[in-house]
């Protein structure tokens, strides 16, 4: 029997809302922040309506929130809550303890620029902050995707396999506050797929009684269970591609963790994550027209990341172009730019990169900054254009 589809135009905001809906957590904690708080907003309305049978729980600060979720996931329950920049900075300290414990929570988190100077606009400051806490993280494209991503995070966290906690992303108002065309599937095929959580050791499980959260004293237990961490959010890379592609076939829509466009003969590429996938890919598009051979790779799991598969990717290329949209102080490159480099540091034939750091605070992309990325690594090969890290756009 085919799913029923709607579709209907909606915000990234509203389909994060929509997927927490039918998910029917038992428990959403959280505190509002801008360029989140409609997602918060959107889902208290179906608490308040009766259309799922939720607690929710506000409190006053976010490291409260993340606190009360850890409380709320350990004791068994499917927790979900939101945030977004100095709201998942107030969190860090929680962000490791959830990840450490095993506890699946889904957060969504509205990428965001982080103070000072204030911005409330999009980029991936925030998220970069959290990229090493142990969180599997999914960054969206677009407001379909940001349903997608959450719907498949449950099964995905909730897996015994995995058990790790998930960061389902959208860029602040380019893809939580813009109105796209989107489809939601049914309840029921949606409540199917995710189907209930099965607690593993809960806290309220009374004849099984159990702790969390021990003191790892000397004598390597700490060590040791990071070294399970380790293997579980890197084991979780299968769980991701087999849930999603089991949503592909209900839904229609690809799942992967990294999408390519071009890239069959590419010799230029751009890598990137996030909303402005779609400029470079019109640009592409538009320079293939003049028979020039590039391509785009967009990452749409950053953490695990797909080493694997972006080495792929680009495997072909002369060189390519990776666009961070957060910066990493002090070091070489970008967040995302030291991960490519890595996937393609044992390489042959890797592609020499040009790495650049976009649209800080919400800084507009134009089509015109993309041609001249793909017309500098051009350059690069021709040896007229240096490799170091440049800001692109910047006055």
């Amino acid at each position: 029997m085919m799913p029923e589809v709607k579709v209907f135009a909606g915000s990234g905001n509203m389909m994060v809302a929509e997927a927490y809906r039918q998910a029917n957590p038992e428990v959403c904690i959280a505190y509002p922040i801008t360029p989140q708080t409609t997602i918060i907003e959107g889902f208290d309305k179906f608490v308040a309506d009766g259309k799922v049978k939720t607690e929710f729980v506000t409190t006053e600060s976010e490291h409260s929130a993340m606190s009360a979720c850890i409380g709320a996931c350990a004791a068994g329950a499917r927790t979900v809550t939101a945030t977004s920049s100095q709201g998942l900075a107030l969190m860090w300290e929680e962000l490791y303890i959830a990840a450490g414990m095993r506890l699946p929570i889904i957060m969504a988190n509205a990428n965001r620029a982080l103070s000072a100077p204030i911005n409330i606009h999009g980029d991936h400051s925030d998220l970069m902050g959290a990229r090493d806490a142990g969180w599997i993280i999914l960054i969206a494209e677009n407001a379909q995707e940001a349903y997608d991503n959450t719907v498949v995070s449950f099964r995905v966290a909730e897996d015994i396999r995995v058990q790790l906690p998930i960061m389902t992303t959208l860029d602040g108002f380019i893809t939580t506050h813009a109105m796209e065309r989107c489809e939601i599937l049914d309840d029921a095929t949606v409540g199917a797929f995710i189907g209930e959580r099965e607690a593993v050791n809960p806290l309220l499980d009374t004849d099984h009684p159990v702790s969390h959260g021990m003191f790892a004293n000397l004598g390597g237990s700490y060590m040791q269970l990071r070294y399970a961490q380790r293997l579980a959010i890197d084991a979780s890379a299968a769980v991701i591609k087999e849930v999603g592609d089991e949503w592909a076939e209900i839904c229609g829509r690809p799942f992967d963790m990294v999408e390519t466009w071009g890239m069959e003969d590419a010799e230029y590429a751009i890598v990137l994550m996030g909303s402005a996938t779609g400029n470079a890919r019109h640009v592409a598009r538009d320079l293939r027209k003049n028979g020039k051979k590039v391509g785009v790779v967009r990452i749409r799991v950053y953490r695990p990341f797909p080493f694997e598969e972006v080495a792929a990717a680009v495997a072909g290329c002369k060189a390519i172009a990776v666009l961070d949209r957060a910066d990493a102080l002090g070091a070489q490159y970008g967040p995302l730019g030291l991960d490519v480099s890595s996937a393609l540091y044992e390489q042959a034939n890797r592609p020499k990169i040009k790495n650049y750091i976009y649209g800080l605070g919400g800084a507009d992309i134009p089509l015109s900054l993309m041609y001249d990325v793909y017309e500098n690594l051009e350059g690069v090969v021709a040896g007229t254009v240096d490799t170091k890290l440049e800001f692109l756009g910047n006055r």
